[in-house]
C-alpha cells in the first residue's frame, strides 16, 4: 500500500536532499544480547582460525537507537532497555538537541507502531522542523542506517564477549565514538524507477512460478 509513493519519497531525499535541511536515517536495533562465552576463545594465528565456543551465558539485552546523517555519516545514538514510544520520544528529543536548530530535519524510519503513537504525533506537532518519512512496509532495506547496523554487528557485536548489559552498552558507545571520529557516508545511487522496475520483474517471475505450480 502506497509503495511507489513512499519509495519515491525516500529515494528522492537520498538523491536530492532539500536545501538547508538534514536527512537522518533512524531506526532501532532491538534485543542486542550481552553474551558471555563459557570458555575464552583462541585468537587467530598463522594456520589457524580464531575460535569461540558455541555455547554462552545470557546477561540481558539492550536496544540501540541510531540516527545516521546521510550528509557525513555521523551517528546520534542511545541505548535503552526497551523500545516503546516513550524511549522513541526520548530519542527524538535527543536528535532535536544535537542537531543545528536552523536546519529542517527529515527523518527516515519504518512503519513500527511506536513511531506513530499518538504521543509521538503530539510532540511532532509542536516541533514543525522535524518531518517523518516512512519506508514502505517490509522495505527496511531502503533505510541506510541498516547498513550501519550490519557493520556494528559484524565488526563488534557478533563475536564479542559481554558479561553484563553495561559492558555491552559501553562497547557500543566506544564503537560509535570511533566511527564518528572518521565517519564515511553511505552513498545511495539507485533511482526510484530502477528499483520499481526490479520489483515488477520479481513479482512477474513469482506470479509465473505460482501459476506453474
Amino acid at each position: 500500500k502506497r509503495f511507489v509513493e513512499k519509495l519515491t519519497e525516500v529515494v528522492g531525499l537520498y538523491l536530492n536532499p532539500p536545501d538547508k535541511a538534514l536527512v537522518l536515517c533512524v531506526d532501532e536495533k532491538s534485543q542486542i544480547q550481552a553474551l558471555d562465552r563459557t570458555q575464552p576463545g583462541l585468537p587467530m594465528k598463522k594456520g589457524r582460525c580464531g575460535t569461540f565456543t558455541h555455547d554462552y551465558k545470557r546477561h540481558g539485552t539492550t536496544t540501540l537507537f541510531a540516527a545516521m546523517s546521510t550528509l557525513d555519516g555521523t551517528i546520534i545514538s542511545r541505548c535503552e532497555q526497551r523500545h516503546r514510544h516513550t524511549e522513541w520520544l526520548t530519542f527524538l528529543r535527543q536528535i532535536n538537541r544535537e542537531t543545528p536548530q536552523d536546519k529542517t530535519l527529515h527523518l527516515i524510519c519504518d512503519n513500527y507502531a511506536t513511531h506513530k503513537h499518538p504521543k509521538v504525533k503530539e510532540w511532532l506537532a509542536t516541533h514543525p522542523r522535524i518531518h517523518i518519512h516512512f519506508t514502505p512496509t517490509s522495505a527496511s532495506w531502503l533505510n541506510m542506517v541498516e547498513r550501519f547496523f550490519r557493520d556494528i554487528t559484524t565488526e563488534r557485536l557478533r563475536n564479542g564477549v559481554f558479561r553484563s548489559v553495561p559492558e555491552l552498552t559501553t562497547a557500543i558507545k566506544e564503537y560509535i565514538g570511533l566511527h564518528n571520529k572518521n565517519p564515511k557516508p553511505f552513498v545511495w545511487t539507485a533511482k526510484a524507477n530502477d528499483i520499481l522496475a526490479k520489483v515488477i520483474r520479481a513479482n512477474s517471475r513469482l506470479s509465473s512460478k505460482q501459476n506453474e505450480a
